[in-house]
Order: C-alpha cells, then sequence, then structure tokens
C-alpha cells in the first residue's frame, strides 16, 4: 500500500495527535478526546486557548482594517510599544519619556535578527561580534542558528554568518575572555529554554552587565520563551537586578498570533536610519490589536504574580513525587528532571496517551510551561497525571 507524501515539508516528525479546538488549558483533538495543556505551544498561549478577549479583539479588527504597510502609522502599534517600555522597564504604571522603543517583527526570531543587526550597526565596522552561550536557543534564520549555541544544529547549513561565538553558560571568567574588541553583544537568555530549563543566576546577569559597561558593550537578553509574566516577572532579567539594553520578545505577545518585538534603550534604538531595517507585516493592525487584549488582560490579571503562585505549587507537588530528582526553572517554565534510568521521551509519550501535553526537553527532563491562568484544580491533576506516568515507568522496570 502506498502512503501518500504529506503537501507539508518533512521539517517536523510525523504528528501523534491532530488538535482542533482549544479552550483555557485544554485541547480536544480530531476523535473528541480531551488533554490538559501544559506546554502551551512552547510558551505561546499564556492566557490559554481561545481566550474570549483575545478572540474578541481580533474579530473586531478583522472587521475594521487587517493591514496597512509601514510606510504609514496605525493607531495600535505605538500603544502596544509604550506598554511595553514600561513593563520592560519596572511595570509601574506613570507618565514621563520612554525609556526606550520598539521594533515589532513577526517571531522571536526575527526580533533576534533585529536585536543583532541593531548591535552592529551601534558598534559601528570592525565591531561586529556577538557573544552568546553554548545551550542557548536564539531562533532558526541562519544569523540566529548561529547565535545559537548548539553546534549540532550547525552543521547542516554551513558556511553560516560570521560574527558570532558562544562560551559555557553561567561563566563569568569564559565571557570575559571572549570579549575582545571586536565584539558587540552578549545575547543571553534568562532561563535557557530549548537548552533544558537552565535558570541563570543573579550573580551571572549581574556580572555580565558589569563586563558590558566597562568594555562598551550592549547587553541583550533573549525574553521570547521567558517574557510576560512566565517567570513570575514580567520579564526574567527582573529577577537579577539588571536592566539590559536591548530585549527581544515574542511568543505570549500575541496568545498565538504571529508577533514579536524587539526593544532597545532609546541612545541604542537611535542607531537605527530610515531604511536599515524593515518588515512587510511587524506591527501592523490585526497582530497588535491581539497584543493589545493580551498585555490589557495580562496587567488586569496581574499574571507575574498568579505564575508565581501557581509555579511554586506545581514544583512542590513535582518534588513530592517518586521518580522526580528535582525540580528547576522560574515561574511557570520548568523542567521535571526524571530519576536516574528514566527517560523523558517515553515519559512524555504516555503522558500524551493518559491526555496530558508536555515537551521531553532533554533525554531526561520534561518541560511545563503551561497556561499562566491555570487553576489549582488543574494543577493538581497535572500532578496526578505525572504521578500515574511516572508509576507505569516504574512498573514496568520491575
Amino acid at each position: 500500500m502506498t502512503v501518500a507524501m504529506s503537501p507539508l515539508m518533512p521539517t517536523y516528525p510525523p504528528p501523534q495527535v491532530q488538535f482542533v479546538r482549544g479552550e483555557g488549558s485544554w485541547l480536544w483533538d480530531d476523535e473528541g478526546r480531551r488533554y490538559l495543556d501544559l506546554l502551551s505551544g512552547l510558551g505561546v498561549t499564556s492566557l490559554g486557548h481561545s481566550h474570549p478577549a483575545v478572540a474578541a479583539a481580533l474579530a473586531e479588527q478583522a472587521g475594521t482594517l487587517l493591514h496597512v504597510s509601514n510606510l504609514f502609522g496605525n493607531e495600535i502599534n505605538g500603544s502596544v510599544a509604550a506598554t511595553l517600555d514600561r513593563l520592560v522597564g519596572d511595570g509601574s504604571s506613570g507618565g514621563g519619556e520612554p525609556r526606550g522603543q520598539v521594533f515589532f517583527a513577526n517571531s522571536g526570531a526575527e526580533a533576534n535578527e533585529c536585536a543583532i543587526k541593531l548591535a552592529r550597526r551601534y558598534g559601528g565596522y570592525g565591531r561586529h561580534v556577538v557573544v552568546s552561550a553554548y545551550g542557548s536557543f536564539h531562533g532558526r534564520t541562519l544569523a540566529t542558528l548561529h547565535a545559537t549555541g548548539q553546534p549540532a544544529k550547525h552543521e547542516a547549513f554551513q558556511p553560516l554568518p560570521e560574527g558570532f561565538r558562544h562560551v559555557a553558560w553561567d561563566d563569568l571568567d569564559a565571557l570575559e575572555a571572549a570579549l575582545d574588541p571586536s565584539v558587540a553583544a552578549v545575547l543571553l537568555e534568562p532561563v535557557q529554554g530549548e537548552g533544558g530549563v537552565n535558570p541563570a543566576t543573579a550573580e551571572y546577569f549581574q556580572g555580565v552587565r558589569k563586563l558590558c559597561d566597562d568594555r562598551g558593550i550592549l547587553f541583550i537578553v533573549d525574553e521570547v520563551q521567558t517574557g510576560l509574566a512566565r517567570t513570575g516577572r514580567w520579564f526574567g532579567f527582573q529577577h537579577f537586578g539588571v536592566q539590559p539594553d536591548i530585549v527581544t520578545m515574542a511568543k505570549a505577545l500575541g496568545n498565538g498570533v504571529p508577533i514579536g518585538a524587539c526593544w532597545a534603550k532609546a541612545a541604542v534604538a537611535a542607531a537605527f536610519r530610515p531604511g536599515d531595517h524593515a518588515t512587510t507585516f511587524g506591527g501592523q493592525p490585526l497582530a497588535t490589536a491581539a497584543a493589545r487584549a493580551v498585555l490589557a488582560t495580562m496587567e488586569d490579571e496581574d499574571l507575574p504574580s498568579r505564575a508565581a503562585r501557581a509555579g511554586e505549587r506545581l514544583r512542590a507537588g513535582l518534588l513530592a513525587l517518586d521518580g522526580v530528582a528535582d525540580v528547576r526553572g522560574l515561574g511557570l517554565l520548568l523542567a521535571v528532571e526524571l530519576a536516574p534510568g528514566l527517560e523523558s521521551a517515553p515519559i512524555a509519550a504516555r503522558l500524551l496517551e493518559s491526555g496530558a501535553v508536555v515537551n521531553a526537553v532533554t533525554p531526561t527532563a520534561l518541560r511545563l510551561a503551561p497556561s499562566l491562568l491555570i487553576t489549582d484544580a488543574e494543577i493538581d491533576e497535572a500532578v496526578a497525571l505525572i504521578a500515574a506516568a511516572l508509576d507505569l515507568e516504574g512498573t514496568e522496570e520491575q
């Protein structure tokens, strides 16, 4: 029997499940089965699926104005940029001059591309290198792929663009040794997501900030996965008492609508001139209408505090389970490190079979990034489902 070729390029494995509907923390597949979504589309649907405020904003905007080019203004993207500028600062309300400026893109990779180009433009000729950490993930374009500190992902696409250097994670001595006069910027995640949910320390980020200040180098923080309340603060770097020069974000900003943003201090953003960088769809009315509704809901619900509380409940429940060696991360971005001898891929597969969506982020760890509106009852159900999957693994080994 001949199997029909998929019309989609084979960039992902064949899907195990096809989802057709979502509501809050729950998904339904094409056979009517229900699943507790503990991954949120890799941290995207932070308000849960089909949030009414986002759905209403999209419907209204779709009937009003979908798109104009960036040769003209629209009435939404400026207000979204102003909100992001405030939240990158300290999240407080109040007036005053903006601390920085925003470029809207369509994804996290494009937000990071903007940051890399801005750093090179600011540094000037001869000062173009971006230093990032092993284990990092910054995107799939050629430049952001090279910024990603995972050499195995590089090999198929060599030669990659020049100007990228990698050092050990959480190692200030290694970073200092890499900062020669050609370096324009250091690019780091506050929590390495794809690298296994590895949080930075305050000592590390403060040390990076000092090294950058001492040498006139920009500090870029990639908040694509960690930004907008996921870690229990508006941005992950806010746990560490530093202020970056450039901050990138995406994922949660549109709650499923593609949008990314690159924020930079005003003095840094001023390095760009008209024509230096552009995008057709970035900041268009539909995407920014979704972002405006997302941010308003996040502030109304005080989602940083809610994520911090929910994360502690989830962490405590998981740490009490047999088969769990450790839980690491911040807020509601957590990795469940399994006990020696357990592998994450079969556990993730059993969870999917029993009705829970997680990600085997490393061979020995599961990544959890549920909706920031997840309820206590849903957290308790998540812990029970994971306990059952781990118990099944133990039963098979006996």
